[in-house]
């Protein structure tokens, strides 16, 4: 009799603890009941000696933490703007001045947030694409993009139009007194070059240069188009590299035509360019007076440099170019940029444009086209020409 008291007594406190237990409220941790039953073998004196295996049921509380990861914010919120990417080609501070011009727009046509930066190279721009692949926007030239592309699949989103050309060139820039005429003469001749990554700046002038066995002496990466011109014009360098847009011809009358207009076909006038307040470079007075506009990279740095078109003059130019990007980050959301694209499109015939990407001072963009990837194919040869990888520019 003893031993059964004994033993509903066990089973009914066991039954008591576990209903306790499962009431108690969960807080931030969760408390799971485990239930272990024990057999135990238990002596209990009686008339007769008997041993009573007695199960007993012990209660075990174990302690369970639960993770929860906190929700990302959406892309284009404030929290987590989109990040829009410059190489630093021109002037930084005129690139984020006009950048939040453009960005201003953009947020008022899209509802996204943006915002601006300029990284410090060609490289750390491709670099900084592809470690935020899926929120970066970046407005790099061709060859910036095909070694984006190949690094980490960076995709193009259109390319720039300057003046109804999607193309551009190169132009070779000597002092106005340099017994250079020709390519060949450059041999041996110290060269400022705006970056290595750029297209127009360094790969082009090299693939020439290799094709014509032309070996130019000591290189000086000038930190842009503008410092490159400034090393000219101010004799820190034999020659220099930058773009050349070819120039407006009076009255709108024709576009100027490569291979065969001089790209300083302006100098036919007789009289100096002239900047206008509104930062343009013009000769006898604009096109719409039956002047010229002048649109080569020296016009960016006539407020440096006034005198620089009397001091430099172009060489010659290179093949044409495919004209700079605008390129997404490999796992940027196709639908948000295509919006982006179609905002860009309408920003670039905007007023607002002309204090931003389409200023004389900045790009220079007078509107924006829809290109596939195999529109920078050329690019891709000239690099293969020359053995150049992403390797030998962004580093392993």
């Amino acid at each position: 009799m003893k031993t059964r008291h004994l033993f509903r007594l066990l089973v009914a406190v066991s039954a008591l603890l576990f209903v306790i237990a499962a009431c108690t409220p969960q807080t931030e941790t969760v408390e799971v009941t485990r239930v272990v039953t024990e057999t135990t073998e238990v002596e209990v004196p009686v008339e007769t000696e008997v041993e009573v295996p007695v199960e007993v049921t012990r209660i075990v509380t174990e302690t369970v933490v639960e993770e929860v990861m906190a929700e990302e914010a959406a892309l284009g919120s404030e929290e987590r703007p989109i990040k829009v990417l410059f190489v630093p080609s021109v002037d930084v501070d005129q690139i984020i001045s006009g950048g939040e011009v453009l960005a201003t727009a953009l947020s008022d046509a899209t509802g996204l947030n943006f915002e601006v930066s300029v990284p410090t190279s060609y490289a750390a721009t491709i670099e900084e694409m592809c470690a935020s692949p899926d929120d970066t926007i970046g407005f790099i030239p061709a060859q910036g993009y095909v070694l984006a592309n190949n690094r980490c699949g960076v995709t193009v989103g259109g390319a720039a139009v300057r003046f109804g050309l999607s193309w551009y060139a190169a132009q070779y820039v000597v002092p106005m007194d340099s017994p250079a005429e020709s390519l060949e003469d450059l041999a041996g001749a110290t060269w400022c070059i705006p970056d290595f990554g750029s297209t127009s700046g360094y790969l082009y002038p090299s693939a020439e240069f290799a094709a014509l066995g032309i070996e130019p002496g000591e290189i000086t990466e000038a930190g842009g188009h503008n410092g490159s011109m400034l090393g000219v014009n101010n004799g820190d360098c034999d020659f220099g590299t930058a773009f050349f847009s070819p120039p407006l011809l009076p009255n709108y009358a024709r576009s100027w035509t490569y291979g065969v207009d001089d790209p300083e076909i302006w100098r036919e006038a007789g009289e100096n360019p002239v900047r206008t307040e509104e930062g343009r470079t013009f000769v006898a007075g604009g096109p719409d007076e039956g002047g010229y506009r002048i649109l080569d990279a020296r016009s960016s740095v006539t407020d440096t440099a006034p005198d620089i078109f009397e001091n430099t003059r172009i060489l010659a130019i290179t093949d044409q170019i495919p004209n700079d990007t605008v390129s997404f980050g490999p796992e940027f959301p196709l639908n948000t940029a295509n919006n982006i694209v179609s905002a860009l499109i309408d920003f670039t015939a905007s007023d607002e444009c002309a204090q931003s990407i389409c200023s004389e001072e900045f790009y220079n963009w007078t509107g924006l086209e829809a290109v596939t990837d195999s529109f920078y194919d050329p690019v891709r040869s000239a690099m293969d020409y020359l053995g150049i990888s992403e390797e030998d520019i962004l580093g392993g």
